[in-house]
């Protein structure tokens, strides 16, 4: 497998890398646009490379596989088989724009040669288009997924740098044999690829790879060690051996002729002291004024009901002061809250609302979290311990009553340095002793000064420290997990970057496409209804990457310095100087005595956890919970979804070696 790592600089409106791309019309902020039948879909295929399965049974497994994601397409479903019955590609729609029936997938070229199923949105497909039809491409239809299939004849991985837009596709090039697969710069979009004897297969949902019977269900004890040091599975790992995510800003092109492999990278979030822009602070405002009202304007296309999610933080604020300020529209608004006041923030919601003038809804909750708990791991294709996860679903579940599209504020803390653990991280370096003196003593001591990585990869980051860890496996942390802490280590530890940078640049790479994306997409999309996410537009992002720490940590003002100033210029600066809330489950939504009661059933001696996991360490952790000091949702909750997640699949995993 060869691997190729292509940085390209965002210098405009999108990125050319091509040589003779400087023809391509650039789009500007009010430009009419050419309608678009966009899809939030669910994608999925396998390519025969020994099965023998032929025709009918390669056409009947890939339905199998796109019909456990009705929820991501409930309006429509098709698949491709390819003349030798080597390929099949599948499909399910959830349309979003123009409703036509030209928009179904799979979808070809003009000769056939090209196959793609595709789940977002490219919002620059208009000037794709005319650029490609000036090179003589004949289009049939007005979506921008044919977009892909005239741009992949062509199996190039630069042309991915191309697209501007939220998404996940597979592009089959019959002549070539060679399938791409690529994801967005951010990974909102989801893609598993799994490999075995006989077979390549992939999917947006992990469910979707299950129901293939030669598939082996193998725990990697590698996704579990990181499960329990992160919450969740992290992108560069998969709960199941033999299978792998398709990395945010990444695109693979497999040579099914000769089995050769080839990987670019096409963007990544880097936050580099050499690329820091010498702006003021007001150059700098108006610069991310532009960027955010033409991600926001991008975005607001939709021939299907549309709002936004808006909790009254600076984020989803923004977003909506946007749609409602620059754009004149009459924004949909949802929140939900619950019977806590210290705990919610859909009071500031209402507030927002009201002065922004939108048709604002919410929903005032006091759910049994649980009752929900088995729900919730259900739902998920990968065990994910965040707790906002419940509140994700009900918010989405709500929302879809009314929109089928609804804009978010994700990204922000990752982008601009919005995390209260950034602001104590930084805290703690500033206050932490450096002197000659202070580092003498404390070698004379046996000690040494805490380190960035130190103090972040503590309990406000990891959930159990790597010790802790090698005790609940009973074993050494294996290899990838272990290489995967080095990693994150080292991302911290790179002296040629800020402390904020670095944790900026951690979270983007790990936490924000392993825990949060995947929490919003998988919640959203279970209900049936599309999140989009304007402040993770890729300009926006180059951008952000940019900003120097002076415009982003404020010591008196604390975190997300410049966004919070932009966000004044529509809102009261005391609302968004309020304290950050997040979106977690307050306390009235669980009893600990219930908790634990719970784990005791589920995590006892027929727990599935007890096949992975050393039983007397288990054991401890049990007794160790119920200690009122030593108690933490934050820890329970997480070993509870893998249980249940696990126990769901009890009698189809094969045991690890």
């Amino acid at each position: 497998m060869s691997m190729i790592f292509a940085r390209s600089k965002i210098d405009s409106i999108f990125p050319v890398i091509l040589a003779d791309s400087s023809s391509i019309p650039r789009r500007s902020l009010v430009a009419p646009r050419l309608a678009l039948i966009s899809h939030m879909c669910g994608i999925a295929g396998i390519i025969d490379t020994g099965l023998g399965l032929g025709r009918e049974e390669i056409a009947r497994l890939a339905t199998v596989m796109r019909d456990t994601m009705v929820h991501r397409g409930p309006d429509d479903g098709a698949t491709w088989v390819s003349d030798d019955g080597t390929v099949a590609l599948a499909h399910r729609r959830l349309s979003i724009i123009d409703l036509r029936p030209e928009g179904r997938q799979p979808m070809a070229n003009e000769d056939g040669s090209v196959q793609v199923v595709f789940n977002g949105e490219i919002y620059n497909h208009h000037e794709l288009r005319t650029w490609l039809e000036s090179r003589g491409h004949v289009f049939r239809s007005k979506s921008d997924t044919e977009v892909l299939c005239h741009l992949f004849e062509l199996c190039s991985l630069e042309q991915c740098a191309l697209l501007d837009g939220m998404f996940a596709f597979a592009a089959w090039n019959a002549r070539e044999r060679k399938l791409i697969l690529a994801r967005d710069a951010f990974g909102k979009k989801p893609l598993y690829a799994a490999e075995g004897d006989g077979y390549f297969a992939f999917a947006s949902e992990l469910r979707a790879i299950e129901a293939l019977p030669f598939f082996e269900r193998r725990i990697s004890r590698d996704a579990i060690a990181a499960y329990l040091l992160v919450q969740y599975v992290p992108t560069e790992l998969a709960i199941y051996e033999g299978v792998a995510k398709i990395n945010p800003g990444e695109a693979v092109a497999i040579d099914f002729a000769d089995r050769g492999w080839e990987r670019s990278r096409f963007f990544t979030f880097e936050p580099c002291r050499q690329h820091e822009a010498h702006l003021t602070p007001d150059e700098a405002k108006s610069q991310l004024r532009t960027l955010v009202q033409n991600a926001v304007e991008k975005r607001l296309e939709s021939d299907v009901p549309l709002g936004a999610f808006l909790s009254g933080g600076v984020d989803s604020s923004l977003v909506v002061a946007v749609m409602a300020k620059d754009f004149g529209r009459k924004v949909d608004t949802f929140s939900i809250g619950f019977d806590d006041p210290e705990a919610t923030e859909h009071l500031f919601a209402r507030e927002t609302a009201r002065l922004l003038g939108t048709n604002h809804r919410d929903e005032v909750l006091s759910p049994d979290a649980l009752t929900m708990l088995p729900e919730i791991a259900s739902r998920l294709d990968e065990p994910n311990g965040d707790s906002s996860c419940l509140p994700t679903l009900l918010l989405s579940r709500f929302t879809r009553q009314f929109v089928t599209v609804a804009l978010s504020g994700d990204g922000g803390d990752e982008l601009f340095g919005g995390y209260g653990r950034y602001r104590e991280t930084l805290n703690e370096t500033a206050a932490n002793p450096s002197g000659f003196l202070a580092r003498v003593a404390l070698r004379l001591r046996g000690q040494r000064a805490a380190s960035v990585a130190d103090r972040y990869l503590s309990p406000r980051w990891l959930m159990f420290q790597p010790e802790t860890v090698e005790q609940l496996l009973g074993t050494r942390m294996p290899r990838q997990a272990s290489h995967e802490l080095r990693a994150w280590r080292a991302m911290l530890s790179d002296s040629k970057l800020s402390p904020l940078q670095r944790m900026r640049a951690l979270d983007a790479w790990t936490y924000m496409p392993g825990a949060v994306l995947p929490k919003v997409d998988r919640m959203s999309m279970q209900c049936s209804l599309e999140v989009r996410c304007p402040l993770l537009d890729r300009q926006l992002g180059a951008f952000a990457e940019t900003l120097p720490d002076a415009l982003l940590w404020y010591p008196p003002q604390g975190t997300k310095w410049i966004l919070k100033e932009l966000a004044m210029e529509y809102l009261p600066r005391e609302w968004m100087e309020r304290r950050k809330m997040g979106f977690g489950l307050p306390a009235r939504c669980w009893s600990q005595s219930a908790l634990l009661q719970l784990a005791n059933e589920c995590l006892g001696r027929d727990a599935v956890l007890r096949d992975h996991l050393d039983s007397r360490a288990l054991d401890r952790f049990l007794q160790e919970q119920r200690e009122p000091q030593h108690f933490s949702i934050y820890r329970l909750w997480p070993m509870l979804i893998l249980e249940l997640w696990l126990r769901e699949r009890r009698s189809t995993i094969v045991a690890s070696t």
